[in-house]
């Protein structure tokens, strides 16, 4: 990415990341249509912006109108995951950001909402502080429980948890 520019996503969804000097995933955000990302909002360096899913996105100019409407957004989303990031206990962090990503990029189905995001299990543990084995445990334990489904490589949240 260029060190000047900010993008905005016309469709898609993106992860912004950086890392740490042991080489450890940072997740700075998620971000999907209408959002703005680029190297000018963030202090982090390394920066860098990967596709989770097929993206679109269209240089944005500084001086455009929207931009202060796109960094309030950007503070609202930032300000979410950090919350969903302080749960007390790692299940509830991991429950509440498969809810909130649903929230931002599913799509709805029969059973719950379709989350087709490329994310591993270790992106979600980078993102909520855990590890890959503790992640993976955890949903197991969700689809036992039936908060989750399993659909090819993606997720379905169940109606019933989101309801939780």
């Amino acid at each position: 990415m260029k060190s000047d520019t900010l993008w905005k996503i016309e469709s898609g969804v993106v992860r912004s990341l950086t890392w740490d000097a042991e080489g450890r995933t940072v997740t700075l955000g998620f971000w999907g249509k209408g959002d703005v990302v680029g190297h000018p909002l963030s202090r982090m360096n390394p920066y860098q912006v990967e596709c989770l899913t097929t993206v679109q996105i269209s240089e944005f100019a500084p001086e455009n109108s929207y931009l202060q409407h796109a960094l309030l957004v950007h503070a609202w989303k930032s300000e979410e995951l950090l919350k969903i990031i302080h749960q007390p206990s790692i299940s509830d962090r991991l429950f509440h950001l498969l809810l909130w990503l649903s929230e931002q990029f599913g799509k709805p189905v029969i059973s719950g909402t379709l989350l087709e995001l490329r994310l591993t299990h270790q992106d979600l543990a980078d993102t909520i502080g855990s590890t890959r084995v503790s992640v993976t445990r955890l949903l197991g334990q969700m689809q036992r429980e039936g908060k989750i489904e399993r659909w090819q490589r993606n997720l379905i949240l169940c109606v019933e948890a989101s309801a939780q």
